[in-house]
């Protein structure tokens, strides 16, 4: 039971978290910059205007991704379960 096993599923578990989370998170960030950009060129300062389109595409990429997204979790938990008698024994 070394402790090169643990870190070995610790970076793997930190590389499917920012994984996931950057499937959700960069649709929503990148509309978030097109909508600045045009709320700065038209001087427009509605907060709704900057909260709605993100919300939308952030749950409009769960829902395309939302499969990828659990198979990927489902993936990495068969891995690790697998993994279990190598780090014990």
């Amino acid at each position: 039971m070394s402790p090169e096993v643990f870190v070995e599923i610790l970076r793997e578990a930190m590389l499917v978290v920012i994984m996931l989370v950057t499937a959700v998170i960069l649709p929503g960030l990148i509309i978030g910059l097109v909508v600045a950009v045009f709320q700065a060129a038209t001087s427009i300062n509605e907060q709704t205007m900057s909260f709605l389109p993100r919300l939308v595409v952030t749950l409009l990429a769960v829902s395309w991704l939302g499969s990828w997204l659990v198979q990927k979790m489902m993936d990495f938990f068969f891995e690790i379960v697998y993994r279990i008698p190598m780090a014990v024994g």
